[in-house]
């Protein structure tokens, strides 16, 4: 009997592969209210590659928040209203074209699924009566609904990515802080008993990459029941 795939591991949710939620400072998303607020402080959570800041608004609810550039501590911030200022939160068909972006919703009032890694910013585009076209990082266009809503500005913590780890065991911990699957070893590399590509001391698979749709758990990798395999001509 083998070994489970590292996949279905994890899948099981145990103690080794659970998520340390309870080492993040909170979730982050918009209020469903309209107020103003003022920037208390900046947090680092681990949880999320982005800087967070706390914010207190006027009906005394505190919120975390993803910091743009630009803003510092005693700013103010707007929930609500037609103020494109840095960090406020806008209906989409309120923000003027060629705005950058960030924390956009996907429908109205889930507050914020888009765009939320430090150093990147989404674009709006163009608008009509119904819908808004944004121009995300990946630089694919995408239509939302005019009633969704997202912050104004470019995340903090662009120069995240250009500091190198340096060394395997500092990608290790911060992997680990976030409890992500690190190092990543190919299937071949395996032994026999842990992926159906290990085994037989050499990078030559023994059985074909495409594996079937109604495959046994312990068999399906690879390609996935695909359409069409090889180059592409």
């Amino acid at each position: 009997m083998g070994k489970q795939l590292i996949q279905q591991r994890r899948g099981r949710g145990t103690k080794t592969f659970t998520s340390p939620s309870f080492r993040f400072k909170g979730e982050v998303k918009h209020p469903s209210f309209a107020a103003e607020g003022m920037i208390l402080d900046f947090v680092h959570c681990a949880g999320h590659t982005a800087p967070l800041m706390e914010v207190k608004y006027e009906n005394g609810a505190k919120a975390l928040t993803f910091a743009p550039e630009g803003v510092k501590t005693g700013d103010h911030i707007m929930i609500g209203g037609s103020v494109a200022g840095m960090g406020n939160v806008l209906l989409l068909k309120d923000i003027p074209e060629g705005t950058l972006i960030h924390n956009v919703e996907l429908s109205p009032g889930d507050g914020g699924k888009l765009v939320r890694s430090s150093g990147v910013f989404a674009k709006i585009i163009s608008k009509t009566e119904d819908t808004v076209r944004v121009l995300l990082p990946s630089h694919k266009e995408k239509e939302l609904q005019a009633d969704c809503r997202a912050a104004i500005g470019i995340l903090a913590g662009s120069g995240r990515l250009e500091k190198p780890f340096l060394k395997a065991g500092t990608r290790y911990w911060k992997m680990h802080a976030r409890n992500k699957n690190y190092p990543k070893v190919c299937g071949v590399s395996m032994n026999a008993v842990a992926h159906p590509f290990g085994g037989k001391c050499s990078h030559v698979k023994g059985r074909p990459t495409q594996a079937p749709r109604n495959a046994p758990p312990g068999r399906k990798v690879g390609k996935i029941a695909p359409r069409r395999t090889g180059r592409r001509r």
